[in-house]
């Protein structure tokens, strides 16, 4: 089977759009996607430094590695951070393999650990809690964002870039949609163009399973190990889930992307609220304190 682009040796079938492609051609169409996506919602701007939230894992090296080849012909600059949450035996080895991606593209990293800025691993948290109801995934989603926002402060960026896929973005609608959290569907438009603290996802229109074969074919190393906590919640059943919807239904995981976008707009200017400043940080926030205050004064009252 020959390469429909340049009729070598193709090595991955694209079943949504019937194409047959090399690992050169494969590697070169996600890289234009990529910046196709960052040209249609203005996500860069003109000699701004990017903030790159790198974990370690195969999406964000990737987006890394991407970001990294478009910054030499295109007018901005990067800078990677990595947040250390403090899980024994479990980040070390995605710490290792960020500082060396890093190096090898000679791209200066930073490293933030949540005990530096909360004073509380992610271990120290889930001990505190008062149950389970409290999920890990939530305690350490709360202070994740916290930690990349002070990081981009830190190095004085213009832009935060994260690594969250199309995939990685239906799966978050049917767990805000499944938990009742229905404000959070109105944050889920890439368009952050008018936001005082822009964050971009620019793999938001691409597969999770291309992101992986473009780290193999392009020999990226990346942490393969899941993170311990990870079957606490329900989004893997709900990727399992959609992955067998996919492969029943090819496309349909893009279908519900498109359908998320208009979803998305339409709850944003139904709840529309007031954004203040949080009294105990100083960041903003929508509530009486943000949700990082709010989340380790909850746990300081579970310790007494």
């Amino acid at each position: 089977m020959n390469c429909d682009k340049c009729k070598n040796e193709a090595v991955y079938s694209r079943k949504y759009s019937g194409e047959n492609l090399c690992s050169r051609c494969f590697s070169n169409s996600i890289l234009r996607k990529t910046a196709k996506t960052i040209s249609k919602y203005n996500m860069i701007k003109n000699n701004e430094l990017v903030c790159m939230a790198v974990s370690g894992g195969k999406d964000s090296l990737v987006l890394l590695d991407i970001l990294h080849k478009m910054s030499s012909n295109h007018n901005f600059r990067l800078k990677a951070i990595t947040v250390d949450e403090g899980i024994p035996g479990y980040r070390d080895e995605a710490l290792e393999i960020a500082k060396n991606f890093c190096s090898k593209l000679n791209i200066e990293h930073k490293v933030y650990s949540y005990k530096d800025l909360f004073n509380l691993t992610l271990e120290e948290s889930l001990q505190l809690r008062q149950n389970e109801k409290m999920s890990s995934c939530s305690i350490c989603g709360t202070f994740r964002r916290r930690a990349i926002d002070h990081a981009a402060d830190d190095i004085n960026s213009d832009v935060i870039a994260t690594a969250h896929n199309l995939d990685d973005t239906v799966q978050s609608f049917f767990i805000n949609l499944l938990s009742g959290d229905t404000n959070r569907i109105g944050w889920m438009n890439p368009d952050t163009s008018a936001n005082s603290l822009r964050k971009i996802k620019p793999f938001c229109e691409i597969y999770e399973s291309e992101i992986v074969f473009y780290a193999f074919t392009n020999e990226i190393p990346f942490q393969s190990e899941p993170c311990p906590h990870m079957n606490e919640g329900i989004r893997t059943e709900i990727r399992e889930f959609l992955n067998s919807l996919e492969n029943n239904h090819v496309g349909i995981k893009n279908n519900f992307y498109k359908s998320i976008l208009k979803i998305s707009q339409i709850v944003k200017n139904s709840n529309y609220k007031q954004k203040r400043i949080c009294p105990s940080c100083g960041n903003e926030c929508t509530g009486k304190i943000c949700s990082v205050c709010d989340l380790v004064l909850k746990l300081k009252e579970s310790k007494t």
